[in-house]
């Protein structure tokens, strides 16, 4: 078996955490109920220094409208606790929601990244979606691509990025100190998994991937993109620990197999409607939260393609 290097640095940034060794990031909330998308500002406290995971622009899909809203809680946060914004981060391109990124690079600064694999994302939706030559399907959107072992600073804590595909190509998890913020690779343990049907998703990887995430130490935080609210849950909740997720996931637990796992998913995949806001979110999101190029009236447009997806 290949040593997985990259894995190993992420284990070792956790445990110096779990020693005292090195220090543990402030981790801040904010959940966005219409599209059950958690966002978070990360910090190091010593330094002042911060990264934005996940944002979330307010779009009202009858109308067309959109609003900063939920954008601006961010701001205000940030703001408040006098934090320097140096990476604007997105886990994937979501297919459920609109990313504020743009806005809040505006705001407060920092350069925006997204896993590497974008392209492969733009490529395959600048098809679906008929785009022209116009629209660059390289990933030149975003200020950085990201890699599987890539290390970024907060300040002075680590991020080690983890390339996670299965729900997406582009999927990764970012590691900062000894929380993980894993996007849609999984959910709460009494929910279980995301879906893997789109363009590009695939169940094996997505296996391969959780797996990968939960050699991560057992007290590892574990922050998540999304909650649905389970069955017999009344609260939302957006984080747990690799152990619970190891344990506990009623998809994914330790003694899931492989092959059971995409039998599983497959099955319940072939069920699921699209998200609301697929087509919206990602239009905008494959543009690194950008509208379309206006056109001659002035206005942007989004598309329908009828009878694509």
């Amino acid at each position: 078996m290949t040593a997985d290097i990259h894995l190993d640095k992420a284990i070792a940034q956790v445990k110096a955490v779990l020693a005292g060794q090195s220090s543990a990031p402030q981790v801040k909330a904010f959940f966005h109920e219409p599209t059950f998308t958690a966002s978070y500002v990360v910090s190091d406290a010593a330094t002042g220094h911060a990264a934005i995971i996940d944002s979330v622009w307010d779009f009202d899909q009858p109308s067309g409208r959109t609003s900063f809203e939920s954008a601006d809680l961010i701001v205000d946060h940030v703001r408040r606790q006098g934090l320097t914004v140096n990476w604007i981060l997105e886990t994937h391109a979501h297919a459920d929601h609109l990313s504020a990124a743009p806005y809040l690079q505006e705001k407060l600064g920092g350069k925006l990244a997204i896993g590497r694999e974008i392209v492969t994302v733009q490529g395959v939706f600048g098809k679906i979606f008929n785009e022209g030559t116009e629209f660059a399907r390289d990933g030149s959107q975003f200020d950085r691509l990201l890699s599987d072992g890539d290390v970024l600073m907060i300040g002075g804590i680590p991020l080690t990025v983890l390339h996670v595909p299965g729900h997406t190509p582009a999927d990764l998890a970012y590691l900062v100190g000894d929380a993980a913020f894993v996007g849609d690779t999984m959910f709460m343990p009494d929910y279980g998994s995301a879906r893997a049907d789109f363009p590009g998703g695939d169940a094996r990887e997505l296996y391969r991937s959780v797996r990968r995430v939960m050699q991560l130490p057992d007290q590892t935080r574990v922050f998540l993109c999304h909650d649905y609210k389970a069955p017999n849950r009344d609260e939302f909740v957006w984080e747990t620990t690799i152990l619970a997720e190891r344990t506990s996931n009623v998809h994914l637990h330790d003694g899931v197999t492989e092959d059971e796992f995409v039998e599983m998913r497959t099955q319940r995949d072939a069920t699921l409607a699209m998200p609301r806001l697929i087509l919206p979110s990602i239009q905008v999101n494959m543009r690194g939260g950008h509208l379309p190029p206006p056109e001659d009236d002035g206005v942007s447009y989004l598309k329908l393609p009828v009878d694509r997806l």
